[in-house]
């Protein structure tokens, strides 16, 4: 099924954010809110969306329903070389952010690897620091992604937010769910490409 021109764009949103309200899918799919509602609406009328304290999430029916739909919305972006080896370029990156990410959510502590407390500034900083020059690094992928798609350019302006956000000292910006932190959007970012190019997560 396939209702109105944003059908495809507003529950692919719903499929990467896994359970949003309106808004956010509006912001990160560039999609105009009152048509966001309006998509919702007829979905949930016609059980693929169903909604749980304003937010929503895709039924069963809605996820196969969509996972078919991908090769045909997309074929055109699937068939370009550039895309191809743009994917190629963020799952090499993205292995040194997972790296980057681990460091930052752990510790050695006598030999022992332990959850990291954030007790430690110095530490957190130093993972800061990296963490910054990693985005200098991927700012021109995240530009050949936008041009590509220019919808994604959404998530490079957010991830550059929440490093902001790290840098000035609101370390929740580097890794906490529930906000747009820069691992958040990052994953969200990975969900998309897999998505968009029919490939499957690398664990």
């Amino acid at each position: 099924m396939r209702a109105t021109p944003h059908w495809h764009a507003v529950l692919h949103g719903l499929a990467v954010l896994k359970h949003a309200d309106p808004a956010a899918i509006a912001r990160r799919m560039q999609v105009p809110l009152p048509k966001v509602e309006a998509v919702l609406a007829l979905a949930e009328a016609h059980g693929r969306v169903v909604t749980v304290g304003g937010r929503h999430m895709l039924t069963p029916l809605a996820r196969l329903a969509l996972a078919a739909s991908y090769s045909r919305e997309h074929a055109g972006l699937r068939a370009n070389p550039e895309f191809r080896a743009a994917l190629a370029r963020f799952e090499e990156v993205n292995r040194e952010l997972k790296a980057l990410m681990t460091q930052w959510q752990t510790i050695a502590v006598g030999g022992e690897v332990v959850p990291n407390t954030h007790d430690d500034p110095a530490h957190d900083a130093r993972i800061i620091d990296r963490l910054g020059r990693f985005h200098d690094r991927v700012v021109p992928l995240l530009d050949d992604l936008s041009r590509l798609v220019p919808r994604l350019a959404v998530y490079a302006a957010a991830l550059d937010s929440a490093l902001t956000h790290a840098e000035d000292g609101d370390i929740a910006f580097v890794a906490d769910v529930g906000i747009e932190s820069y691992h958040s959007l990052w994953f969200d970012l990975h969900e998309e490409l897999l998505r968009l190019s029919g490939t499957e997560r690398q664990e």
